[in-house]
């Protein structure tokens, strides 16, 4: 469960974000006071715009309290994305190891890898389900996008290896069919395989961790996706 806080718009003056950490602190106890504490996790949201100082003073704010874990809320709106990591890696340092850490709105492979490597664990974002309406699907090659006209007629899943139920029923070509036809199916099954990426990207980034290979997975996935950096 995730407290109740104000996302702090980009850009963002001192004095607007000052008071807004201010509001968002008091939120998040009165939430932490009603919490049932009935089993579920409930988390505190750090605030603080792009001001490392006010991020940090945010964080031990909420350190102070009993929550379950922590999460960055308020980034990747528009700031630089090296802002974005350092502010990450800044908070990362205060919180203790046995807190789980959650990065809000963050979802592109080599955004939740950079993030893995600065020592979160947990993400969420719409980009699973945006990039499948849009017809682009996700797989360790690179972004497959159905609606070019050299998938009408490819027999082969969106992906070899993948067990998802788009991949182990249709292919290619028909699901640009269901595309290019307009069927809502078509973005729920695109979907349904994002998701599956998604959760086989996290179960290879963790092989990879314990194999000392995770740089190179990065360095890998990073060209797969055409970023540099």
């Amino acid at each position: 469960i995730m407290s109740f806080d104000e996302c702090i718009p980009y850009p963002a003056d001192r004095a607007y974000v000052e008071a807004s950490i201010a509001r968002t602190t008091r939120w998040e106890r009165q939430t932490l006071d009603h919490h049932p504490r009935d089993g579920r996790a409930l988390f505190g949201i750090v605030q603080g715009g792009v001001y490392p100082d006010l991020r940090l003073r945010s964080a031990r704010e909420l350190l102070e309290l009993d929550f379950d874990g922590m999460a960055m809320g308020g980034l990747f709106v528009g700031e630089e994305r090296d802002t974005a990591m350092e502010l990450l890696g800044i908070v990362g340092e205060e919180i203790p190891q046995d807190r789980a850490r959650y990065v809000m709105g963050v979802g592109t492979p080599i955004e939740i890898l950079d993030c893995v490597a600065a020592g979160w664990d947990m993400f969420d974002c719409v980009l699973p389900s945006r990039n499948a309406r849009h017809g682009t699907a996700m797989t360790f090659e690179g972004p497959v996008r159905l609606k070019n006209a050299s998938h009408r007629s490819a027999a082969a899943p969106l992906e070899e290896g993948c067990d998802c139920l788009a991949c182990t029923s249709y292919s290619r070509a028909y699901l640009r069919h269901l595309l290019v036809a307009k069927e809502l199916v078509a973005s729920t099954l695109i979907t349904h395989h994002n998701l599956r990426f998604m959760q086989r990207l996290m179960t290879r980034a963790r092989q990879a961790i314990e194999a000392g290979t995770f740089q190179a997975f990065r360095d890998e996935t990073a060209q797969r996706y055409g970023f540099e950096g």
